[in-house]
């Protein structure tokens, strides 16, 4: 679609005139408004996605807040205080907080996570199947490590990516991770630990070496460190009362592109708080994180991560592992997944980092990740911008909300070119 390509191509050579201090703010906040309220509006009016909430920050404050559509189809307008499922967006979250307790020296990042959390120490690696159809494992050949956890190198993949873990589910009676159970964290390694890249859910272990260290609850945690001095009020595992007056529906794409909602929730009362993608929140919330992140770690006159910390999380953290293509093993509920495929992208301690231009405009070694309901971000430190998009779509990676959520990105860069 004409909207979903707006200045898609065109932003990258724009933005190469600007720079960070050149930039005038309002007059592009003046623009992005026009821009990106037509590029929404449009997408949401014909039926792309139910709804859509995006809003985008520089380091004082937010540039543009926009919402269009429906929470559910047929239902209540969407608005820029909706609530909705980030999914795997909860892993960056997750993953600052293990780094607020590096930063302490009560997690040590290249150590075994075995110290703090025993059940780490069990991992095997699936190495094949019996004549019975029984799983082959090995012992490991190194520590899975917090490192590994953050960088999706320890080795555990998704169902929705490998069929592997699927049938290990399926043989071993063992539930998937939204049960939130500890059961679904027992899952095998697909390879030796710092080997490969494979998104899994290393961040969920990572989110119980948080609670080992801390002697708290993740959700605990993140609302005394991360929440409450951020003014994340309505970000939590648990949907309270006034959230779920707001909360927008996940919506199911069939096989002839027809979007319905459907009933789906994280268990309210969970045997462990998923740090993978268990989080609910509002787009005003999460772009008051990704500001701090912008900052370095700054937030309301607080520190809340050191500026070296942040850094240190910004920078490519697996070596020479690259990014990969995520094959879908489930179609119904993801799409074959890459951002901006054939570009050269790693990994730092809980975000993709991509290391060429991208399209849209957005800088090389600039931050970003998604959830799985087509929930996306991303930080440019370079440029001083960031951005978060929300729907409540699957499949992850939808052909038509994925997009929209580039044409939007590439409003941004227009916007300060």
């Amino acid at each position: 679609m004409t909207i979903q390509r707006r200045g898609f191509l065109k932003a990258s050579t724009a933005l190469m005139a600007a720079s960070t201090g050149g930039i005038p703010w309002a007059k592009a906040a003046n623009s992005l408004k026009a821009s990106a309220d037509s590029v929404l509006s449009a997408g949401a009016g014909s039926g792309d996605v139910p709804g859509v909430i995006a809003m985008a920050t520089n380091r004082e404050g937010a540039l543009y807040e926009g919402a269009f559509g429906q929470r559910v189809l047929g239902g209540d307008t969407m608005t820029t205080d909706t609530v909705v499922w980030i999914a795997s967006m909860t892993k960056a979250i997750t993953g600052a907080a293990a780094m607020q307790l590096v930063e302490q020296g009560k997690l040590n990042l290249d150590g075994a996570g075995s110290q703090y959390v025993p059940e780490l120490g069990k991992a095997r690696v699936l190495t094949g199947w019996d004549a019975n159809g029984q799983p082959i494992t090995r012992a490991p050949k190194r520590a899975i490590t917090l490192r590994h956890c953050l960088t999706h190198t320890a080795g555990w993949g998704y169902e929705l990516w490998s069929p592997d873990v699927a049938r290990y589910q399926k043989v071993k009676g063992i539930p998937g991770i939204i049960s939130c159970t500890n059961n679904a964290l027992k899952t095998p390694l697909l390879f030796d630990p710092g080997e490969q890249w494979e998104y899994g859910i290393g961040i969920d272990w990572a989110g119980k070496m948080v609670e080992a260290v801390s002697g708290r609850r993740l959700g605990d945690y993140m609302e005394e460190n991360f929440f409450s001095p951020l003014g994340m009020t309505d970000t939590a595992f648990k949907i309270r009362p006034d959230m779920r007056a707001r909360l927008a529906k996940v919506h199911i794409r069939n096989a002839e592109g027809v979007l319905a909602p459907m009933e789906f929730e994280i268990p309210q009362s969970p045997e462990f708080e998923m740090g993978g993608g268990g989080l609910y929140s509002t787009a005003g919330n999460y772009l008051k994180f990704v500001q701090m992140i912008l900052n370095r770690g700054s937030a309301n006159g607080s520190q809340i991560l050191r500026p070296e910390t942040v850094d240190l999380m910004s920078r490519n953290a697996m070596g020479n592992v690259k990014v990969k293509l995520l094959k879908t093993a489930i179609p119904a509920l993801t799409n074959d997944a890459e951002f901006f495929p054939g570009m050269d992208k790693s990994w730092g301690l809980s975000f993709m980092i991509n290391n060429e231009r991208a399209p849209t405009g957005r800088t090389p070694g600039s931050l970003a990740w998604a959830g799985l309901a087509n929930t996306y971000f991303w930080i440019d430190h370079s440029q001083g911008v960031a951005g978060v998009y929300l729907t409540q779509v699957l499949p992850f990676a939808d052909h038509k909300a994925l997009p929209l959520f580039y044409a939007f990105e590439s409003e941004v860069y227009q916007s300060i070119a």
